[in-house]
Protein backbone atom coordinates (compact mmCIF):
# COMPACT_ATOMS: atom_id res chain seq x y z
CA UNK A 1 0.00 0.00 0.00
CA UNK A 2 1.30 3.48 -0.43
CA UNK A 3 0.09 6.83 1.55
CA UNK A 4 -1.70 9.73 0.86
CA UNK A 5 -1.15 12.57 3.49
CA UNK A 6 -2.37 15.83 4.77
CA UNK A 7 -1.29 18.51 7.40
CA UNK A 8 -1.60 22.02 9.13
CA UNK A 9 -1.43 23.95 11.93
CA UNK A 10 -3.33 26.88 13.41
CA UNK A 11 -3.21 29.52 16.14
CA UNK A 12 -6.62 29.07 17.07
CA UNK A 13 -9.14 31.89 18.21
CA UNK A 14 -7.77 32.83 22.06
CA UNK A 15 -3.70 32.68 21.85
CA UNK A 16 -1.84 35.07 20.10
CA UNK A 17 1.34 32.91 18.90
CA UNK A 18 1.11 29.11 17.60
CA UNK A 19 3.58 26.39 19.86
CA UNK A 20 2.58 23.59 17.60
CA UNK A 21 4.79 21.97 15.01
CA UNK A 22 3.92 19.50 12.34
CA UNK A 23 6.51 17.42 10.16
CA UNK A 24 5.36 15.49 7.43
CA UNK A 25 8.02 13.71 6.20
CA UNK A 26 6.26 11.46 3.52
CA UNK A 27 10.00 9.88 1.65
CA UNK A 28 10.63 8.53 5.07
CA UNK A 29 6.95 7.86 5.70
CA UNK A 30 6.81 9.70 8.83
CA UNK A 31 4.45 12.16 10.26
CA UNK A 32 4.67 14.23 13.83
CA UNK A 33 2.84 16.59 15.82
CA UNK A 34 3.83 18.46 18.76
CA UNK A 35 2.54 20.82 21.32
CA UNK A 36 4.60 23.05 22.74
CA UNK A 37 3.96 23.98 26.44
CA UNK A 38 6.08 26.25 28.77
CA UNK A 39 4.67 30.15 27.74
CA UNK A 40 5.96 33.06 25.52
CA UNK A 41 8.43 31.37 22.89
CA UNK A 42 9.71 28.69 25.26
CA UNK A 43 6.51 25.94 24.12
CA UNK A 44 7.28 26.85 20.22
CA UNK A 45 11.25 26.32 20.79
CA UNK A 46 10.56 23.00 22.51
CA UNK A 47 8.30 21.41 19.78
CA UNK A 48 10.34 22.77 17.31
CA UNK A 49 13.47 20.77 18.52
CA UNK A 50 11.41 17.95 18.40
CA UNK A 51 10.27 17.37 15.30
CA UNK A 52 13.59 19.10 14.08
CA UNK A 53 15.49 15.96 16.00
CA UNK A 54 13.23 13.27 14.10
CA UNK A 55 13.89 14.83 11.07
CA UNK A 56 17.32 15.23 11.69
CA UNK A 57 18.04 11.66 12.88
CA UNK A 58 15.99 9.78 10.78
CA UNK A 59 18.04 11.26 7.57
CA UNK A 60 21.20 10.70 9.65
CA UNK A 61 20.18 6.44 9.95
CA UNK A 62 18.61 6.02 6.56
CA UNK A 63 21.41 4.03 4.73
CA UNK A 64 23.57 2.95 8.04
CA UNK A 65 22.54 -0.35 9.69
CA UNK A 66 25.69 0.15 11.51
CA UNK A 67 24.60 3.30 13.67
CA UNK A 68 25.96 4.22 16.99
CA UNK A 69 22.31 4.36 18.71
CA UNK A 70 22.32 7.27 21.57
CA UNK A 71 20.26 4.91 23.74
CA UNK A 72 20.23 1.45 24.88
CA UNK A 73 17.93 -1.28 22.29
CA UNK A 74 15.19 -1.84 23.79
CA UNK A 75 14.98 -6.19 23.21
CA UNK A 76 11.08 -6.68 22.85
CA UNK A 77 10.88 -4.15 20.63
CA UNK A 78 12.14 -4.54 16.07
CA UNK A 79 14.44 -2.43 14.59
CA UNK A 80 12.01 0.50 13.31
CA UNK A 81 10.61 1.14 16.87
CA UNK A 82 13.53 1.21 18.22
CA UNK A 83 14.98 3.77 15.89
CA UNK A 84 11.46 5.90 16.30
CA UNK A 85 11.73 5.34 20.46
CA UNK A 86 15.45 5.98 20.02
CA UNK A 87 14.42 9.41 17.95
CA UNK A 88 11.78 10.82 20.72
CA UNK A 89 14.41 9.96 23.77
CA UNK A 90 17.28 12.54 22.11
CA UNK A 91 14.48 14.82 21.08
CA UNK A 92 13.80 14.71 24.39
CA UNK A 93 17.39 14.95 26.15
CA UNK A 94 17.95 17.81 23.78
CA UNK A 95 14.66 20.10 25.11
CA UNK A 96 15.97 19.27 28.68
CA UNK A 97 19.68 20.24 27.69
CA UNK A 98 18.66 23.91 26.03
CA UNK A 99 16.12 24.49 28.66
CA UNK A 100 19.33 23.77 31.63
CA UNK A 101 21.39 25.63 29.25
CA UNK A 102 19.29 28.78 29.27
CA UNK A 103 17.08 30.23 31.51
CA UNK A 104 15.10 31.81 29.30
CA UNK A 105 13.61 28.26 28.29
CA UNK A 106 13.40 27.05 31.66
CA UNK A 107 10.37 24.39 32.13
CA UNK A 108 9.60 24.03 28.47
CA UNK A 109 8.21 20.90 26.96
CA UNK A 110 5.95 19.29 24.13
CA UNK A 111 4.01 16.51 23.97
CA UNK A 112 4.59 14.21 20.76
CA UNK A 113 2.39 12.26 18.87
CA UNK A 114 4.46 10.75 15.70
CA UNK A 115 3.81 7.76 12.84
CA UNK A 116 6.09 5.42 11.38
CA UNK A 117 4.76 3.66 8.51
CA UNK A 118 7.13 0.44 8.06
CA UNK A 119 6.03 -2.33 5.23
CA UNK A 120 4.24 -4.21 7.95
CA UNK A 121 2.84 -2.02 10.99
CA UNK A 122 2.00 2.02 11.51
CA UNK A 123 3.73 2.24 14.45
CA UNK A 124 2.44 4.66 16.76
CA UNK A 125 4.51 6.29 19.62
CA UNK A 126 3.34 9.22 22.00
CA UNK A 127 4.36 10.67 25.05
CA UNK A 128 1.63 13.52 26.57
CA UNK A 129 -2.17 14.33 25.14
CA UNK A 130 -1.30 14.57 21.28
CA UNK A 131 -3.49 11.84 20.05
CA UNK A 132 -4.21 9.57 17.36
CA UNK A 133 -6.95 7.98 16.23
CA UNK A 134 -8.06 5.40 13.58
CA UNK A 135 -10.89 5.82 11.06
CA UNK A 136 -11.85 2.06 9.58
CA UNK A 137 -14.82 0.62 8.32
CA UNK A 138 -16.76 4.11 9.27
CA UNK A 139 -15.94 4.12 12.99
CA UNK A 140 -12.89 6.08 15.06
CA UNK A 141 -10.20 4.46 17.28
CA UNK A 142 -8.29 6.02 20.05
CA UNK A 143 -5.18 4.63 19.65
CA UNK A 144 -2.92 6.44 22.03
CA UNK A 145 -3.60 6.97 25.87
CA UNK A 146 -3.34 10.57 27.53
CA UNK A 147 -0.87 10.57 29.74
CA UNK A 148 -2.82 13.45 31.64
CA UNK A 149 -3.71 14.18 35.30
CA UNK A 150 -7.39 13.79 33.92
CA UNK A 151 -6.94 10.47 32.11
CA UNK A 152 -5.34 8.84 35.32
CA UNK A 153 -8.83 9.96 37.31
CA UNK A 154 -10.69 8.63 34.68
CA UNK A 155 -8.58 5.02 35.65
CA UNK A 156 -8.69 5.53 39.48
CA UNK A 157 -12.35 6.14 39.59
CA UNK A 158 -15.92 6.10 36.96
CA UNK A 159 -16.52 9.53 36.12
CA UNK A 160 -19.32 10.46 34.71
CA UNK A 161 -19.28 12.91 31.82
CA UNK A 162 -20.12 15.73 33.26
CA UNK A 163 -17.72 15.03 35.86
CA UNK A 164 -15.17 15.10 32.96
CA UNK A 165 -16.27 18.03 31.59
CA UNK A 166 -16.07 20.11 35.00
CA UNK A 167 -12.50 18.91 35.68
CA UNK A 168 -10.62 22.09 37.04
CA UNK A 169 -7.19 20.50 35.92
CA UNK A 170 -7.37 19.16 32.70
CA UNK A 171 -4.52 20.84 31.15
CA UNK A 172 -2.16 19.28 33.83
CA UNK A 173 -0.03 16.87 32.08
CA UNK A 174 1.78 14.19 33.46
CA UNK A 175 4.55 13.53 30.83
CA UNK A 176 6.00 15.16 28.26
CA UNK A 177 9.24 15.58 26.25
CA UNK A 178 11.84 17.72 28.08
CA UNK A 179 10.09 18.13 31.90
CA UNK A 180 13.43 15.18 33.14
CA UNK A 181 16.31 14.03 31.41
CA UNK A 182 14.79 10.74 30.71
CA UNK A 183 11.03 10.08 29.18
CA UNK A 184 8.91 6.63 28.96
CA UNK A 185 8.06 6.52 25.30
CA UNK A 186 4.47 4.69 24.64
CA UNK A 187 4.53 2.77 21.39
CA UNK A 188 2.61 0.19 19.56
CA UNK A 189 2.45 -1.49 16.34
CA UNK A 190 -1.28 -1.38 14.38
CA UNK A 191 -1.88 -3.67 11.12
CA UNK A 192 -2.98 -1.61 8.76
CA UNK A 193 -5.90 -2.03 6.06
CA UNK A 194 -6.65 0.13 2.85
CA UNK A 195 -8.81 2.27 3.67
CA UNK A 196 -7.43 3.03 6.94
CA UNK A 197 -6.95 6.93 7.97
CA UNK A 198 -4.66 8.03 10.94
CA UNK A 199 -5.32 11.07 12.51
CA UNK A 200 -3.13 12.85 14.34
CA UNK A 201 -3.95 15.66 16.20
CA UNK A 202 -2.84 18.41 19.57
CA UNK A 203 -5.03 18.53 21.94
CA UNK A 204 -6.74 21.54 20.22
CA UNK A 205 -8.47 19.49 18.36
CA UNK A 206 -9.07 16.70 20.51
CA UNK A 207 -10.41 19.54 23.15
CA UNK A 208 -12.47 20.81 21.10
CA UNK A 209 -14.23 18.64 18.55
CA UNK A 210 -15.79 15.47 19.84
CA UNK A 211 -15.07 12.28 18.36
CA UNK A 212 -17.97 11.69 16.74
CA UNK A 213 -17.21 14.55 14.81
CA UNK A 214 -13.81 14.24 13.96
CA UNK A 215 -15.33 10.67 12.22
CA UNK A 216 -17.90 12.31 10.79
CA UNK A 217 -15.31 14.71 8.61
CA UNK A 218 -12.85 12.41 7.67
CA UNK A 219 -15.05 10.23 6.49
CA UNK A 220 -16.81 13.21 4.76
CA UNK A 221 -13.06 14.51 2.82
CA UNK A 222 -11.38 11.03 2.88
CA UNK A 223 -10.90 11.38 -1.02
CA UNK A 224 -9.48 15.49 -0.37
CA UNK A 225 -7.54 15.18 2.64
CA UNK A 226 -6.08 18.47 2.36
CA UNK A 227 -9.83 19.77 2.38
CA UNK A 228 -10.39 17.72 5.47
CA UNK A 229 -7.88 19.05 7.67
CA UNK A 230 -8.73 22.25 6.38
CA UNK A 231 -12.47 21.22 7.51
CA UNK A 232 -10.97 19.83 11.02
CA UNK A 233 -9.15 22.96 11.94
CA UNK A 234 -12.07 25.10 11.07
CA UNK A 235 -14.50 22.73 13.17
CA UNK A 236 -11.87 23.20 16.30
CA UNK A 237 -12.27 27.06 15.85
CA UNK A 238 -15.84 27.13 15.72
CA UNK A 239 -15.96 25.10 19.26
CA UNK A 240 -13.98 27.88 20.42
CA UNK A 241 -10.29 27.51 19.04
CA UNK A 242 -8.89 27.99 22.65
CA UNK A 243 -5.90 26.70 21.99
CA UNK A 244 -3.35 25.90 19.18
CA UNK A 245 -4.72 23.26 16.56
CA UNK A 246 -2.95 20.95 14.93
CA UNK A 247 -3.74 17.97 12.57
CA UNK A 248 -1.84 15.56 10.40
CA UNK A 249 -4.21 12.36 8.13
CA UNK A 250 -2.59 9.69 6.52
CA UNK A 251 -4.31 7.74 4.84
CA UNK A 252 -3.84 3.78 3.14
CA UNK A 253 -4.38 3.26 -0.25
CA UNK A 254 -4.08 0.46 -2.47
CA UNK A 255 -1.00 0.61 -4.11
Amino acid sequence: MKLQYAGATHVGMKRDHNEDNLMLVPERSLFVVADGMGGHSSGEVASRIAVETLASFFEETADDDDITWPFKLESELEYDENRLVAAIKLANRNIFETALADARFKGMGTTFVGMLATPEYALVAHVGDSRCYRVRGGQIEQLTEDHSLLNDYIKIQKMTQEEIDAFPHKNIIVRALGMKDTVQVDIARHEPQAGDILVLGSDGLSGEVPDEEILELVERYRDDLDKGVEELIKSACDHGGKDNVTVALVKYVED
